[in-house]
């Protein structure tokens, strides 16, 4: 109910600013002004990384060869027996010395339990956790019931698809060593990107995640945990309480209570993972809009502890101010347009009226587009050194990829959050589709093939 509260009045209050200024002012101008901070914060975090990236050339990390933690290595698993068996496998190549893996098989209707009781069967340093039907759903609650076997110092958790280099625990362990480091959060990587258009541009989204999240490291920002690669500190965790069984987004809703309580989020874009991108439309939309409705709801949920938090350092209040400032902005645009195009119809259609509308939305529309293009752009090239040409193309496709998943979803969550009551649909990500579509692929070109050999047959008869 706070939350539904709290949003009502958010959405009032834009509506009322745009409807008083676009009699008096013209709303634009304040849009572009939004626009345009959320720019120069952007430069300065650009301006951060170069800075930071600098003095560590001067002076290098020093790491703590003594510093190795045990680490408990969380792997949840819903209806994943085609893919978590492989996971495993590169899991167990890991170049560590003290790990253990602990598999949650978590109520799956699929031969997931068996898959994984007989993987710990063979090894002494895996354990299976098989969860009953009437367990708690959700990835929180599978955490907190593992949280409570693992004996880690720190706590790593990958999901069922995931692959990683044999270093990358070597490369993410120094980062959590200061008393003030709660959790690293490693840099993802869709693994098939090269499938179609749709892993693509997931794949750019994620770079231009890699990019927020560097700048956002630097400026010791509120940084995020994204499920897949984040470790954390045992004694975070149990700071503040475990992780919350009444959230849909378990990574978001702990990276902000992180943050409350005074740990600190480091990102280590060294050690990436690897993980399985959608290639249908109609499972990115539901992996999406999870993410969405998670992420609106942590603001709405935290947003008076954070801005009071004793504990919580300035830089991260601030730097989490200019990321809700992202969802305010594809309101502001879409109301924005919405106030004109009721206002021209009320006044009567009129070249001179449509003229106006037309020319304030495009103006609206272009410096959104811009801002997105820039963003991706920029990160292609540093981050996965794109050709400049390639560059070019491809955040042009991610943007209008952006535009037809976000802007649109966003009102449809807030519509959600509004008239709907809060519901556990957790949007399960769909594992293993490629080797689905692979299968299907290679059935179709077997049945071509049968034909062919049908009419050869026919002809030499």
């Amino acid at each position: 109910m706070r939350e539904r509260l709290l949003l009502f009045i958010i959405l009032v209050g834009l509506g009322v600013f745009l409807y008083i200024f676009q009699n008096y002012v013209n709303t634009v101008v304040g849009f572009v002004i939004l626009c345009v901070c959320m720019v120069i914060y952007g430069l300065y975090s650009i301006a951060a990384t170069k800075y930071k990236k600098r003095q560590l050339k001067k002076h290098p990390l020093v790491i703590n060869e003594n510093y190795k933690p045990f680490v408990s290595i969380l792997i949840p698993a819903h209806n994943e027996e085609g893919v978590i068996a492989h996971t495993v496998e590169n899991i167990l190549a890991l170049d560590y010395p003290n790990f253990e893996i602990i598999l949650i098989d978590d109520r799956s209707t699929d031969n997931t339990a068996a898959v994984i009781t007989d993987i710990a069967s063979k090894h002494e340093n895996i354990a299976a956790m098989v969860r009953n039907k009437g367990a708690f759903p959700g990835k929180s609650a599978v955490l907190n019931d593992a949280f409570e076997v693992a004996h880690g110092d720190a706590i790593l958790v990958f999901d069922a698809d995931a692959t990683v280099e044999p270093d990358f625990l070597n490369k993410l362990i120094p980062h959590l060593e200061p008393s003030d480091v709660g959790a690293v959060q490693a840099r993802k990587i869709i693994r098939n990107k090269d499938v179609n258009i749709l892993t693509k541009c997931q794949n750019n989204e994620y770079t231009m995640d890699t990019q927020l999240q560097v700048g956002r490291d630097a400026v010791k920002g509120a940084v995020e945990l994204r499920g897949n690669g984040e470790l954390i500190k045992r004694e975070a965790i149990i700071d503040i309480g475990g992780w919350n069984n009444y959230t849909i987004t378990d990574d978001l809703d702990m990276s902000t209570r992180l943050h409350i309580k005074g740990w600190d989020v480091r990102f280590c874009p060294e050690a990436c993972v690897y993980e399985e991108g959608i290639v249908y439309i109609l499972p990115l939309f539901r992996q999406r809009r999870r993410w969405l409705e998670g992420t609106i709801r942590r603001y709405l949920e935290y947003f008076w502890a954070a801005i009071t938090s004793k504990k919580m350092s300035l830089r991260a209040q601030l730097d989490m101010t200019v990321y809700i400032a992202q969802f305010i902005m594809p309101l502001w645009f879409m109301m924005e347009v919405f106030f004109r195009v009721i206002k021209l119809f009320a006044d009567k259609v009129d070249p001179y009226s449509l003229h106006n509308v037309l020319w304030s939305s495009l103006i609206v529309a272009s410096v959104v587009w811009m801002g997105f293009f820039s963003l991706i752009r920029y990160s292609l090239r540093r981050h996965d050194n794109v050709p400049r040409l390639q560059s070019l193309w491809q955040a042009f496709i991610t943007t209008i990829y952006f535009l037809i998943i976000w802007f649109p979803m966003e009102l449809f969550i807030c519509g959600k959050i509004l008239f709907c009551k809060k519901d556990m649909n957790w949007g399960k990500t769909a594992h293993g589709l490629v080797m689905e579509e692979k299968e299907k692929i290679i059935d179709r070109i077997n049945k071509k093939l049968q034909k062919l050999q049908n009419k050869l047959q026919e002809v030499l008869k």
